[in-house]
Parts: structure tokens; C-alpha cells; sequence
């Protein structure tokens, strides 16, 4: 037994060696590296949420920039059908005036016709009343 002291002390000196030249200086980088990469995922996890605050501001800037355009379009959309309702207005107030007139005109002309087909109705009944007297005057005699 005696002579496995000097294996049991070399144990010894081998155990606090390694502890202090290679156990302790790998547990000061294994801590380094967590602490590391405990900082590298609290800051990707704060770019993250940076990137989806970006991300929601973003799509709210757009949502309100699509919402303009519609109204913008609306807008232009009701001018223009506005503007067609006032020129329909126009060219049917015209269009009435016209057939208005055009009414007019022909009341007028079948006016004119009755007269002119009553004067020579009145002419040609003479006419042939003076015809028939004529005839049975000269038929008498």
C-alpha cells in the first residue's frame, strides 16, 4: 500500500494540474460563450421585434395609403358621374325644348293644311254647285 502513494499523489497533483490549467480556464470560455450567446439571442430577439414593429408600422402606412387611393378614385368616380348627370340633364332639357318646338311646328302645319284644305273644299263645292246649276239651267232652257 505504501507504494501506491506516490500514484495516489501524482493522482492528487494530475487532479488540481488539469483542474487549474485546463477544467477552469474551459469553464471561464464555456461562460464567456453563454453569456455570448445569451446576449446574441436577446439581441436577435430584440432586432426581431424591432423588424415586426417595422413590419406592422409598414403595412398600417399602407393600409392608410390604399384607404387615400380608394378615396381619391371614389371622389373622381362620383365627379365624373356627376358630370355625366349634368350633361344628361342638359341634352335632355335640350332635346325637350327641341321636340317641344318640333310639336309646335306641326300643330301649326296641320293647322295651316286644315285651313287650306277647307278653302278649296268651300271652292270646289261652289264649283260644282255651279256646275249642277249650270247644267240643269242649260238642261231646262
Amino acid at each position: 500500500m505504501l507504494d501506491s502513494i506516490p500514484t495516489i499523489l501524482l493522482l492528487i497533483f494530475v487532479y488540481f494540474y488539469l483542474k487549474s490549467m485546463l477544467f477552469t480556464p474551459l469553464k471561464k470560455v464555456l461562460k464567456e460563450r453563454d453569456a455570448l450567446t445569451l446576449g446574441a439571442r436577446k439581441g436577435a430577439q430584440e432586432s426581431l421585434a424591432a423588424a415586426e414593429r417595422k413590419q406592422r408600422e409598414y403595412e398600417q402606412r399602407f393600409a392608410l395609403a390604399r384607404l387615400e387611393i380608394y378615396k381619391a378614385q371614389e371622389e373622381t368616380r362620383r365627379k365624373w358621374l356627376d358630370d355625366q348627370a349634368a350633361q344628361v340633364g342638359r341634352e335632355r332639357t335640350r332635346l325637350e325644348g327641341q321636340v317641344h318646338a318640333e310639336k309646335e311646328k306641326i300643330g301649326q302645319e296641320s293647322t295651316t293644311a286644315r285651313e287650306n284644305l277647307t278653302m278649296p273644299s268651300a271652292e270646289l263645292a261652289s264649283q260644282i254647285a255651279d256646275s249642277l246649276l249650270s247644267r240643269r239651267a242649260g238642261s231646262a232652257a
